[in-house]
């Protein structure tokens, strides 16, 4: 972006901008809301479809698609102009939408699935690009908090959404709600935001963005399959392990020579770029601990309805929206934002560690003051490490190195999933037959319990209260699991460098060449 853009963005009243902000909020929360309101209606839409050996489709193949795609969203956007592509994003994920309530069958559900996910994957990275080119990183910070909030609003508001729909209208209702919203989107976006022209350059890595995909989708399905869908050493994930590095190699060696790289290596280079990044993945592995398995506990071993399981998660938005709010408004202040994710990954670590101590004696109480501290610190975290990344980076990447943040974000959650979700089957495997005789098990596998909670209630007592042991006892390990990566994520943002935020009229040294700018940017 030149600095005639630049000043013509400037010129944008605040109430232009706050109308346009809102466009983007309503968008990025149909794509962080579709990541959770499917979960509490896949039992129903099972009973309804049929095909519950591809349940976890349904899930995996949103969250692949609108992972692997982030990446090459942010280069078209950065190539093609932002406005004109998101608006094709939110187009897209509106017509996957209405296909996804229109599904048949399994396997047509999946499908439209996955286009939904190509939909979200840009909506979400464009969107915060936009957010990048409407206002200046020093006052950014106010505004990333009010994003973060939705995030937090979609992984409580989420559940409950798909448990209202299913009790009150039809599962099919989760995808259709997504349409008038969108529509509102839509037009706020295109009517109010006037972003400045880019010039055209119609130059794509299209080699590169299919090794990209193919490469991510690979690793990620290890994840996703290994020991649930086959076997570790089965010939499908044994040669996704080959196929998947094999891919990215290529893909790196493509990205050397091609003149518009969906990711360009140089972004590697930056130690903001690297630091910011790894912590982000680590984050969101962190923070699906809590999502995922969080309402599982509430619901099984303290009976919380699914509804009311939802509610119970309050505490942790609670935290989330405080302090991301909060944190933003001090950095619009003063300036300064390293201190945050250090505190933040911190408070993380911490709360973490107190989930890992709770049992089936445990209050709701004293779990919601776990869930409050995880929260407070998790608001101080990954919004502030997207603002670092928009600061460092220089403006022409402005779309691809944000879109790239996510990508690393995305990436932290499906990967959470898939570690976790091994560890709960792993442990409630090994608890299960010490806590209910052999000869009552039946049929309750950790698949069974993970997808329909609801089979508990008609156990008979004994029975219902060994499995709620055995539930309490696994999910501590999980949550025993994800304190120490969080504490890595502490130490990883201790190297976190903090450049002066800029205000719009500053170039960054990346955008003039400035060698000497570089050096002196590095040493602040």
């Amino acid at each position: 972006m030149t600095a005639t853009n630049i000043e013509a963005t400037a010129l944008l009243s605040r109430r232009q901008i706050l109308i346009a902000f809102s466009g983007l909020l309503l968008a990025m929360l149909l794509g962080s809301l579709d990541q959770t309101i499917v979960a509490t209606a896949l039992p129903t839409v099972v009973g309804d479809l049929g095909g519950l050996n591809h349940l976890a489709g349904v899930v995996t193949a949103y969250l692949l698609a609108a992972t692997a795609s982030t990446p090459i969203w942010g280069k078209i956007g950065d190539l093609y102009g932002r406005k004109s592509v998101f608006l094709v994003t939110i187009v897209i994920f509106l017509v996957g939408s209405a296909l996804c309530g229109l599904a048949q069958n399994m396997g047509e559900l999946i499908a439209f699935r996955a286009f939904q996910g190509l939909g979200a994957g840009g909506m979400m990275a464009l969107a915060m690009a936009i957010v990048a080119d409407l206002v200046s990183p020093r006052e950014r910070g106010r505004y990333q908090g009010y994003i973060q909030a939705v995030f937090a609003l979609a992984s409580v508001a989420g559940p409950l959404l798909g448990g209202f729909f299913v009790d009150h209208l039809s599962w099919r209702w989760i995808f259709y709600v997504n349409l008038p919203i969108g529509v509102v989107a839509l037009f706020v976006i295109s009517t109010v935001l006037d972003l400045p022209a880019q010039p055209v350059r119609r130059t794509i890595d299209y080699l590169g963005a299919a090794l990209l995909m193919a490469g991510v989708v690979s690793l990620l399905l290890i994840t996703v399959w290994g020991g649930q869908e086959y076997a570790w050493d089965s010939p499908q994930i044994i040669g996704l392990a080959v196929a998947g590095p094999i891919l990215l190699g290529a893909f790196l060696l493509q990205e050397r020579r091609a003149p518009e790289p969906v990711l360009p290596l140089r972004l590697f280079r930056d130690p903001v770029f690297d630091v910011s990044s790894a912590a982000l993945f680590v984050a969101t592995c962190s923070l699906f601990a809590a999502t995922v398995f969080m309402p599982l506990f509430l619901q099984i071993v303290t009976g919380a309805s699914a509804t009311n399981s939802g509610l119970l998660l309050l505490p942790l938005m609670l935290g989330i929206l405080v302090t991301s709010i909060g944190s933003g408004r001090f950095i619009a202040r003063f300036g300064r934002y390293k201190l945050f994710p250090i505190v933040g990954f911190a408070l993380m670590t911490v709360g973490l560690m107190a989930l890992s101590t709770i049992d089936w004696h445990t209050t709701r109480l004293e779990v919601s003051l776990h869930m409050l501290v995880f929260g407070l610190g998790f608001g101080m975290v990954t919004q502030v490490l997207v603002l670092a990344i928009q600061n460092a980076v220089d403006r022409r990447e402005l779309g691809t190195a944000t879109a790239s943040a996510n990508f690393f974000r995305a990436m932290g959650g499906s990967v959470g999933v898939a570690v976790f979700g091994a560890v709960f089957a792993n442990r409630l495997s090994y608890w299960l037959p010490r806590s209910v005789p052999k000869h009552l098990l039946g049929h309750l596998s950790p698949t069974v319990l993970q997808s329909s909670p609801a089979v508990i209630h008609t156990l008979p007592p004994a029975v219902r209260d060994g499995v709620a042991q055995a539930v309490a006892h696994s999910v501590d390990t999980v949550f025993l699991v994800a304190a120490p990566i969080a504490a890595i994520g502490f130490l990883v943002v201790l190297f976190l460098q903090e450049y002066p935020l800029r205000t719009w009229g500053q170039d960054t040294p990346g955008a003039t060449g400035d060698k000497a700018a570089q050096g002196e940017k590095a040493s602040a």
